[in-house]
């Protein structure tokens, strides 16, 4: 297989995003790794998809053929590519020089099915002195706790992400209806990334030299964002749950960041306090406890819906 046989593909759906869309494709354009196709899909938006079709020679352009939201866009993309890889970018993001020949490089080895690479911050303002470095998962980033070298790792996000298009078609792509939909997330990047490595026992491996920027906007560095933001995640992990099969679900990377990660996050930076190095330190712990109350209100919630949902189905009509 040749590792450059790749194609990538921009999911966009809002013509507020027309110039970061423009810097993605441009970025794709510029690797070294010429990508075989660049693929646009507009997620049922047909004003913006003239547009496309118009001013961004050079790129296929395709209409979400699936119901709205980022898994059937990103679905009808990664159907259409004949490529045995497809990698993934989104509209507010743009690959730096070597990203794509970073995130193909694991695929020599056959027994990987997928890849993902590090994510900074393209700040529109300057981050919050609040924000810990273990959240910047809030913000699309990578975080304090993922790898710093080429590692096997259980999941990645698919702002940033190569799969192995066999493998990626025998799972079905990413699960409909279950995806980010305007500002609601859940995780349907690591629900794929678990069904394809549970088909054959496949891995992924994360490269964080292979980089991209993701936009942060001022409405995103809110701590009513940031609340908010840990709340669905505490929500989406439960429904995720639901979905998966017992054997499928490894939950060993939250429970690790949860017992060490946070923990150490927390002592660290009201230490720092103590020594008197800054408010911005007792504040970053704040956040930590925070964050972590915000995402497991979202869970008892959801689990709290679950549970009432099962029981009508299972009531007794009369």
């Amino acid at each position: 297989m040749k590792i450059n046989s790749v194609s990538v593909v921009i999911a966009t759906h809002s013509g507020r995003r027309w110039d970061s869309l423009l810097r993605a494709v441009a970025s794709a354009r510029a690797q070294e790794h010429v990508p075989a196709e660049i693929i646009v899909v507009v997620d049922h938006n047909p004003a913006l998809g003239v547009r496309v079709r118009d001013e961004v020679p050079g790129v296929t352009v395709l209409d979400n053929r699936f119901a709205r939201g980022a898994s059937g866009t990103r679905n009808t993309g990664g159907f259409h590519a004949r490529t045995s890889l497809i990698a993934f970018l989104d509209d507010d993001t743009s690959a730096c020089p070597g990203w794509l020949a970073g995130v193909l490089a694991p695929f020599e080895d056959p027994g990987v099915v997928g890849t993902g690479g590090g994510i900074v911050g393209a700040w529109q303002g300057v981050r919050p002195r609040w924000m810990p470095d273990e959240f910047l998962w809030t913000v699309g980033i990578s975080y304090t706790g993922m790898p710093t070298s080429t590692a096997p790792i259980r999941n990645v996000w698919s702002a940033n992400m190569v799969v192995r298009r066999d493998v990626f078609l025998a799972v079905d792509g990413f699960r409909a209806g279950f995806g980010k939909l305007g500002e609601q997330n859940r995780p349907e990047d690591t629900d794929l990334c678990l069904r394809m490595s549970a088909l054959g026992g496949g891995r992924w491996m994360y490269v964080p030299e292979a980089v991209i920027r993701h936009e942060v906007p001022l409405a995103r560095t809110t701590f009513s964002f940031f609340l908010r933001r840990c709340y669905a995640e505490g929500r989406g992990k439960v429904q995720m749950a639901a979905l998966l099969d017992d054997d499928v679900q490894k939950l060993d990377t939250e429970r690790d960041y949860l017992r060490r990660t946070l923990p150490r996050a927390v002592s660290r930076s009201l230490a720092d306090a103590g020594r008197g190095r800054g408010l911005a330190h007792a504040l970053r712990a704040g956040s930590v406890i925070a964050g972590i109350g915000a995402a497991g209100i979202g869970g008892a919630v959801e689990s709290f819906v679950a549970r009432g949902t099962r029981n009508r189905r299972v009531a007794p009509t009369g």
